[in-house]
Order: C-alpha cells, then structure tokens, then sequence
C-alpha cells in the first residue's frame, strides 16, 4: 500500500512520544526521579529505557564506562610526608609510541653522578593533537600514565599540558578506572616479590 512506510514510521514516532509519559507517570508513583539523577539517566541508557531515552547535556551527563578513554594523565603515588612520587621514570617509550607524536618528555642528569635522574623534569603532551588511541598507557611498564575520563577540555586556547596539569594522584586512577587499578596493583606486586624472592635466592647463592 502506497504510503505504509510513512505511516509505520509516524507509529514509532508516536509510540514513543506516549510511552514517554506513561514512563514519567510510572516514575512518580514510584516516588524516584527519572531525570537529573544517575539512576535516571543509567535506567535511559539501557535496553529496558521506553519513551525518551536522550539526556539533556550539560545538566545530565551519560554514565562513563570504565574503559572509556579520552586524555592522559601522570599518576603520583601519595607519600606519607605527603609527597608526590611520580611514577613515571622518563624512559620515552610513551613518547616513542605515540602516533601524533605529541608527546616531549625534558630529562635531566644528576651533576655529581652524572647519570640520569628517574624522574622527568618537564613533561607536556599536546591535547589537541592527541588522537586518544590510548598506546602511551598500554605500552608504559610503570603504570605512569592512564588515559583519563576528562572530555570537557574545549577551550579558546591551544590544549598543552604540562606536569602540573598532567600530574593526579594514584586516587584518582583508582576512582575511575577500579578494575584496572586492582589488576594492575596486583601485577605489581606479583613483580615486586617475584624480584624480591630472586635477589633473596642470589644473596643465599653467594653466602654459600
């Protein structure tokens, strides 16, 4: 029949539009808030969501995923004086991966000993060249830099980062990004006793 897909079209249309109310209806009753409150949004996000399922942005955000990646940043580990004691140790394999290249990493070497310091004097990623790929993180064996959640960084200005923007505390990675902090934590320390345990078994080896 000439004129049916329009009209099945308008029927999507207009299923919607009134499931959108009896939605609504079926929210107050309950006593819960389908907008403007995470439960809202995270219940429109899904596959259950009828009638609207769009999110009024910026004053309603979509639930992150975990994995989800945009930026990223250098991650401190908090010291008991309360010092930041930065992961990363300068050896540019981020910089070397990254595609864009819009990594520079500035070294620097000990004047006494004349050897490098483990630790990067200047840091700056260029933001708006970065493509997000996310190799910089994959490839680092410190776990130094993960890529963060942040998208809002549109500005009037060119988006350089340097280390006091880069830098965030080891809190932080572990808020955002939970499942991935323990696991890699736990590799961590599968490493650190895996070493202990051979310098151990070295030092019995030359006792006798």
């Amino acid at each position: 029949m000439y004129g049916k897909g329009i009209l099945k079209g308008l029927s999507v249309t207009w299923k919607r539009f009134w499931s959108t109310y009896l939605e609504d209806i079926s929210w107050v009753m309950s006593g819960k808030k389908r907008y403007f409150t995470e439960e809202g949004v995270k219940h429109r996000s899904s596959k259950h969501a009828r009638g609207i399922f769009t999110v009024q942005y910026p004053e309603e955000q979509l639930i992150t995923p975990e994995e989800f990646r945009y930026v990223p940043f250098l991650v401190y580990d908090e010291g008991v004086d309360g010092k930041k004691e930065v992961r990363c140790t300068s050896c540019g394999i981020c910089a070397k991966v990254c595609p864009p290249q819009c990594i520079w990493i500035v070294r620097s070497n000990d004047p006494n000993t004349g050897r490098p310091i483990p630790e990067p004097t200047e840091f700056y990623i260029d933001m708006d060249i970065c493509m997000n790929c996310g190799f910089c993180a994959e490839y680092c064996p410190f776990d130094a830099i993960i890529m963060d959640h942040d998208f809002d960084i549109a500005s009037y200005s060119r988006n350089v980062y340097n280390m006091e923007k880069l830098l965030k505390p080891a809190s932080y990675y572990r808020q955002i990004r939970p499942e991935n902090y323990a696991r890699n934590e736990a590799e961590r320390k599968a490493k650190e006793t895996a070493k202990a345990a051979k310098a151990a078994g070295a030092a019995a080896q030359a006792g006798t």
